[in-house]
């Protein structure tokens, strides 16, 4: 048997080098679109070209495994035959389709985010439905597809010209000379899992750099391992008395006393002066929406009129911080008003009903609470979340009712109800209707209500309905305008209902339209708008740093509400100058900003410090480090990953 009339692994090693050679392209391209954001040196060049090509050769390693598998396997005798032929041919489109298809898929996703794969793509791999038809709805998709396989039938034809296909099936390599390969392949596969860490990229105080460094892949992969992250085994740590002992001080207000002396326990009872009002509440979480957007924070599009309008009438929140960069992190902060924990939010994470919310408070003082969603509540975990704090659900339901283990009220949004929808859900005028209907519904029982709305028209593909503004589709400006003329067609028809007089209305952002940018937590990128309308109370300026957590126990304050609360948020009323604060981070970094100082911890054990400049929005290292603010950073986390960890945020601990 002939063993050298070809190379039955030309294929193989030409593919890694061809993906190296992409991988660089696709690096270089990146490095162009943020050019205006890098810090340029020799060691940022250097780092961003070596450790890309090292992740991109074991990506490419990885990648084409499974066909070195089948060489080991087929065999020799029968090389270059029909069915070798046939199952090669198969094999390596599969594997050049998913190469072709990853490379590309990196452009919009930077375009959005700024980073490589992470966390976010992974949870759309699991909600495949909102994304496909998101993809569908904003780019060609036939066009996609075709270009796809036109760039796959491409390297088909690159490597027939270049004579690889018939270098290998004219070869017959010897099983010992096989395996060999075989193992080369998968010692390198397993050093790269054991050894080399996403983290590995993460040297650099400028993000654009770090991500630039990685793979996209690989870095899919790295968040697929890592999507849940105990905050005990990657975090900086306090002692456990320590760290109780400083949040108990942190959070007690002049109004409030603890009702036990046990270390971990939270409950205060909150005690306000004067007669209690019970309004119906209406709270309104408006997807992405930046407070940059606005006119009342220096915008000149008029995209907001109606809420800008809303400014002068309403108790407005100026310095307002989101915890997260995600929909769920500004839905647990709304309504867990706990600090965003380290990972998943706790939204998305098993055990997660039951929990002391803002919704314990609501059901004692007798109100009825809806969760209204313009899309599939499936989505994100929403309505198991919400069902199992209590909220009655009203959302599309295009899945299975069955998947979301509701045990509250569950009304669907009907096809006659809709007048427009995209991929994420109906737009927001329908929703609004749908809100007055159970508004309606709601008032005629006698109880008041609380209506927790989550819009979803601001969100690719930016799609909206006809003839309802003077701007064109597919523009982010243009679906924040339609927001804003939502907005007002709602607050007009609201104000012919019979509870209007009696409804506080809250308006808020769940998070920034993006949160890229030079550091790992872009605080500028968190700062969103706030409004209290309708309340009943003069309106005002708040120019106190605000988090999302403070919200609704501020709300209570302004109610004169009596109550026990674990809530980490604060009645910023009665916050004093030096104890305003925000908590605030994405995913793996988490910090605390007070005192214009950012204290950030990560999962690599590491504890940085910034100055904070809210004029210019820059951050620069600090000199000096705050060992004060560092202890109250980690005490916030590490406590609210304690207490629902070990179950102490449920309603009966």
């Amino acid at each position: 048997m002939k063993e050298n009339t070809g190379n039955r692994y030309a294929i193989l090693k030409k593919f890694i080098a061809l993906y190296c050679s992409l991988g660089f392209l696709v690096r270089m391209i990146l490095f162009v679109m943020s050019f205006k954001s890098m810090d340029f040196s020799i060691l940022n060049i250097l780092s961003i070209f070596g450790l890309g090509f090292m992740y991109d050769f074991g990506t490419a390693v990885f990648f084409i495994l499974p066909y070195a598998l089948y060489l080991l396997l087929f065999p020799s005798k029968n090389s270059g035959n029909k069915v070798d032929r046939i199952l090669t041919y198969l094999i390596l489109f599969f594997t050049f389709f998913i190469t072709v298809f990853s490379f590309l898929a990196e452009f919009p996703f930077w375009g959005e985010f700024n980073t490589r794969f992470n966390f976010i793509a992974v949870d759309y791999l699991i909600y495949t439905f909102e994304v496909v038809e998101n993809i569908n709805q904003s780019y060609p998709l036939p066009l996609l597809i075709i270009t796809l396989l036109a760039l796959t039938g491409l390297i088909f034809f690159y490597f027939h010209k270049t004579k690889k296909f018939s270098l290998t099936f004219s070869s017959h390599f010897t099983f010992k000379k096989r395996l060999t390969y075989t193992v080369v392949l998968a010692l390198i596969s397993f050093i790269y899992i054991q050894f080399v860490t996403n983290k590995m990229a993460e040297i650099n105080e400028n993000l654009y750099v770090n991500e630039l460094s990685k793979n996209g892949v690989y870095s899919f992969f790295a968040a697929f391992r890592s999507n849940e992250l105990d905050y005990d085994t990657f975090y900086q740590k306090l002692p456990q008395n320590q760290a109780f002992a400083l949040v108990k001080k942190e959070l007690k207000q002049s109004n409030q006393t603890y009702l036990s002396n046990k270390e971990t326990d939270l409950n205060r009872q909150v005690s306000n002066p004067g007669t209690e009002a019970h309004p119906n509440i209406i709270l309104v979480c408006i997807e992405s929406f930046s407070a940059e957007f606005m006119g009342a924070f220096g915008n000149t599009q008029q995209l907001t009129p109606n809420l800008d309008k809303m400014t002068e009438e309403s108790i407005f929140f100026t310095n307002l911080y989101a915890t997260g960069t995600r929909t769920v992190r500004g839905m647990e902060a709304l309504t867990l008003s706990v600090p965003p924990t380290p990972g998943n939010s706790i939204v998305r994470r098993p055990h997660n009903s039951n929990l002391y919310s803002i919704a314990t408070v609501l059901r004692q003082k007798n109100y009825n609470l809806n969760f209204i969603y313009g899309g599939d509540g499936y989505f994100d975990n929403m309505n198991t979340f919400f069902g199992g704090q209590g909220f009655n659900i009203v959302d599309r339901n295009r899945g299975n009712p069955l998947a979301d283990n509701i045990k509250t009220q569950r009304i669907n949004i009907e096809d006659n109800e809709v007048t427009f929808e995209n991929a994420w859900g109906i737009c927001d005028e329908d929703i609004y209707n749908k809100t007055l209907k159970i508004a309606d519904a709601n008032y005629k029982s006698g109880k008041p209500f609380f209506n927790f709305i989550m819009t979803t028209s601001n969100h690719k593909p930016y799609s909206f309905p006809q003839h309802t503004i003077d701007m064109p589709q597919g523009m982010r400006e243009s679906v924040i305008k339609y927001t804003d003329y939502a907005i007002g067609k709602f607050l007009e028809r609201a104000k012919n209902k019979p509870w209007f007089k009696n409804t506080l209305f809250l308006f808020v952002a769940d998070h920034c339209a993006n949160s890229a940018g030079k550091w790992e937590v872009n605080i500028d990128k968190h700062h969103i708008p706030a409004m209290i309308y309708n309340s009943g109370f003069a309106p005002q300026r708040i120019n106190k740093l605000v988090s999302q957590i403070d919200l609704m126990p501020t709300i209570f304050g302004y109610l004169n509400w009596t109550y026990t609360t674990s809530l980490y948020g604060k009645d910023i009323r009665l916050v004093q100058p030096n104890e305003e604060r925000a908590l605030l981070g994405n995913y793996r970094t988490i910090g605390l900003l007070q005192h214009n100082i950012f204290t950030e911890i990560n999962d690599r054990k590491q504890c940085n410090q910034y100055d904070w400049n809210p004029k210019t929005k820059e951050m620069k290292d600090r000199k000096e480090s705050d060992q004060v603010l560092k202890n109250k950073t980690i005490a916030n986390y590490q406590t609210a990953s304690y207490r629902f960890s070990n179950g102490l945020m449920k309603e009966n601990k």
